[in-house]
């Protein structure tokens, strides 16, 4: 009862950050007459209707939708869904983080710490040194393969993912690091060239290493997915560097829808569980992924597609790993419990 009276007792920060932000949003479109602008877009606003919902509710961020959009079905840079990707989960992802922090849901608290202190390092220099050397094409292929190697994970290790409760007890400051590194090598390499990615990184550890509940890991992923995207626009603002032309309009349909639809998908998930969303989505990152090879053959050829192939095959392994870490961690302590037992948040 008393965690309940929590729940609702803070539930006025997140409407005053939604009256905020509506505000804002109202102001652009009136003071700068804009509305012609967010109309006119309003395709992308359909779609991270559908990638708001999937946001809040898996481990995957609005980008997972706004970025195939974007480049396969507009056929726009991958620069620019990456782009996309940083401006929109950072409304959509904080207001999922805002409305999940005010509830009180678990978290996994010292990783979810060692991974922003990580990823606070590691996005900005994958942005200033990394993604600008990085071909179109290989961001393409880049999120197609590791989209479609968690798609396929989850298809075939859903029942195992879905049945963890609570989480596998470590010491916290082998948490700590274990997330730091995860945060640095992630955001440095997968977030800064894609704009999204952290947060599956961080998830598949948690569920695959820690054998964390589902209630605890996409909560902790939302939540980091939402530092970097905030992280990925400040960095390029404040640098200089900008944004690609076309995301500011994309961003300007799109982000009244996503303010409300990535907390929704977190309640939603709530109710009908989180299993067939995730089945849902995977089956959707396996699909971009057949068709940014379709799209993409006469550039790739015969090799091009067998090597990406041949790249999802090695990052199951990769997942099959971690899972047998994890199996032989749990053997080793033999402690499962759950998550608000060692962390606060």
């Amino acid at each position: 009862m008393r965690l309940s009276r929590s729940k609702s007792s803070y539930m006025w920060v997140w409407f005053f950050w939604l009256g905020g932000f509506y505000c804002v949003w109202l102001w652009l479109i009136v003071s700068k007459a804009q509305w012609a602008i967010a109309i006119e877009h309003w395709p992308m606003a359909l779609a991270m209707a559908i990638g708001s919902y999937a946001a809040g509710s898996t481990p995957m961020g609005g980008g997972t939708v706004g970025f195939p959009v974007l480049v396969l079905l507009f056929e726009l840079p991958a620069s620019l869904g990456r782009d996309f990707s940083f401006a929109i989960q950072a409304i959509g992802m904080t207001s999922a983080s805002i409305f999940i922090l005010v509830r009180r849901q678990p978290l996994a608290t010292s990783i979810l710490n060692g991974a922003m202190m990580g990823s606070l390092v590691g996005t900005p220099l994958g942005i200033f040194f990394i993604a600008p050397y990085i071909p179109e094409l290989w961001i393409k292929l880049i999120f197609a393969v590791v989209w479609a190697s968690f798609g396929l994970l989850h298809l075939v290790r859903i029942n195992e993912i879905a049945g963890h409760t609570g989480m596998t007890e470590f010491d916290e400051r082998w948490d700590f690091k274990f997330g730091l590194w995860l945060g640095l090598v992630a955001g440095a390499t997968i977030t800064s060239s894609t704009g999204v990615g952290i947060d599956m990184v961080l998830y598949t550890a948690l569920v695959l290493v820690c054998r964390a509940d589902l209630k605890i890991a996409i909560p902790t992923s939302v939540v980091i997915m939402a530092f970097n995207s905030v992280l990925g626009v400040a960095t390029k603002m404040l640098s200089g560097q900008g944004l690609q032309a076309g995301v500011y309009e994309n961003w300007l349909a799109a982000a009244p829808v996503v303010a409300l639809g990535a907390p929704l998908g977190v309640f939603i998930v709530a109710k009908i569980g989180r299993k067939p969303t995730l089945l849902v989505v995977a089956m959707l990152c396996v699909g971009q992924f057949v068709w940014t090879l379709f799209s993409e053959h006469q550039r790739l050829g015969l090799v091009g597609i067998l090597i990406s192939t041949f790249a999802v095959a090695v990052c199951l392994g990769g997942f099959e790993i971690l899972r047998r870490w994890g199996a032989t961690l749990v053997g080793d302590t033999d402690v499962h419990h759950p998550i608000a037992k060692r962390d606060e948040g």
